[in-house]
């Protein structure tokens, strides 16, 4: 396999990751003149805000993912290749991915986070994470084919375990989560299953600290607690998961509670890339950049986003936090400076970070949004955080889209989308794959680089 692109004069900016940060930047990079590469294992950008609406049979896959082609297909110097960045060689400016190597002028790491199980096997072998569409599918199959499963088991104990649904993490995704399921809960089971009694589902809120949505205010906090106890959820805090066995996940305090719906929201950590020193890596694995998204002592290297942790902010002496904004915004400022690098102009912008608030919606005319020191709960929150993600969609037809489902949903009290679908990998395709995940590194390279 091979990348094939060809090179030209133009100095060639390779991004690796399609996510918020790096389709801002590949769209800021227009009419720049350099040939721009973009790398994403999926063929498809995805809005994560939303990923938990699809997971609770709320949207359809299709209306919070937007395939790079499509988003590009007008675009001159543009290239995209579906690959796994598989390791960098900065003494070559060479990067090594699934389907071969590709040389770079400029670098950017911009692939974001995958989920932190801090080194639990069993967690990572049964928990469900929630950070990709892929993964949002599998808890929506997961939840409504348990559902079926309840109504026919043999005994009452394995009953319980599929009704009882655990989600570890009071974050915004875990908050967000439990009230979507909380709605499902009480909209729609009565209607799709009448002889299943939804009083014995039970839906756990496990938090190792001692507050809901830790970036968020105090007053935003005990809002979101409120709005979860008055909708079913049962919040607890100080409990921290160390093991699932026997479908039970296990509580550091020596509690247990019996469950084959796992959700594991609780932390994240950068993705991987060899190459990269462990002394280039902070906390959580981050890439450690200077004021404008470079990596100290590689040549041609940045890295925005999720993945990276800058500490020259004043305001943010930690890092910023990993958050959409964050990263678009980190994007914007980089492509103005690879465009004076370009031009022969080696005075770059420094990224100050503009905090333009955080939400969360809990249900149906039940959210929180911090603005300032502005703090808004109930409606007016819910009714901001529609419109603000609504505008964040792409296209023209997923907002019209998402719109209609919303508001079908709103006045009928009932989700759309709750069929049981697995995908069915060919042999073609399984072949392929287990290709890719054996494609030589490029040791030849490693060597030398060791010389």
């Amino acid at each position: 396999m091979s990348i094939n692109i060809k090179r030209t004069s133009q100095k060639r900016v390779v991004i690796v990751g399609g996510g918020l940060g790096g389709l801002r930047l590949a769209e800021d990079l227009k009419g720049s003149g350099m040939q721009v590469v973009l790398i994403d294992k999926n063929n498809y950008h995805q809005f994560p805000p939303l990923i938990y609406q699809v997971a609770s049979a709320g949207l359809a896959p299709s209306n919070i993912s937007f395939p790079f082609r499509q988003i590009f297909r007008k675009r001159k110097d543009f290239y995209f290749r579906m690959a796994e960045a598989r390791a960098v060689f900065p003494n070559k400016k060479i990067l090594q991915t699934s389907i071969g190597k590709i040389s770079y002028d400029y670098l950017v790491f911009a692939a974001g986070a995958t989920t932190n199980f801090y080194g639990n096997k069993d967690v990572e072998e049964w928990a469900i994470p929630m950070r990709h569409l892929d993964e949002a599918m599998g808890l929506r199959n997961v939840l409504l084919s348990n559902l079926e499963r309840a109504l026919t088991c043999a005994t009452e104990e394995e009953r319980q375990e599929l009704l009882n649904v655990v989600i570890v993490g009071g974050g915004a995704t875990g908050v967000e989560i439990a009230g979507a399921i909380s709605e499902m809960k009480r909209y729609v089971i009565p209607y799709d299953y009448p002889d299943m009694d939804a009083s014995h589902m039970h839906i756990y809120l496990l938090e190792a600290g001692t507050k809901l949505l830790a970036g968020m205010s105090q007053q935003s906090s005990d809002k979101a607690l409120k709005f979860l106890k008055g909708m079913g959820v049962d919040v607890q805090f100080g409990k921290m998961v160390t093991d699932y066995k026997d479908f039970r996940v296990m509580i550091k305090d020596g509690t247990s509670i019996p469950t084959r719906t796992f959700l594991w929201v609780s932390g994240i950590r950068a993705q991987p890339i060899v190459g990269i020193e462990n002394n280039k890596l902070g906390r959580g694995f981050r890439i450690k950049v200077d004021e404008c998204n470079r990596v100290p002592g590689l040549d041609g290297i940045f890295s925005i986003g999720d993945q990276c942790l800058m500490t020259s902010d004043e305001a943010y002496p930690n890092g910023h936090p990993q958050l959409a904004q964050v990263a678009i915004q980190q994007a914007r400022n980089l492509a103005r400076n690879l465009r004076k690098l370009n031009a022969g102009n080696n005075n770059l912008q420094a990224f100050h970070y503009n905090d333009l608030g955080s939400m969360a919606t809990i249900g149906r005319n039940k959210a929180v949004a911090d603005i300032g020191k502005v703090h808004f709960q109930g409606f007016m929150a819910w009714l901001l955080w529609l419109v603000v993600h609504l505008r964040s969609i792409l296209g023209v037809k997923n907002k019209l889209s998402v719109m209609l489902s919303w508001a079908w949903q709103y006045f009928s009290y009932a989700g759309s989308i709750r069929n049981i679908v697995y995908a069915t990998k060919p042999k073609i395709i399984l072949e392929r794959i287990k290709r890719e995940a054996s494609t030589h590194l490029g040791t030849d390279l490693l060597e030398e680089e060791k010389q």
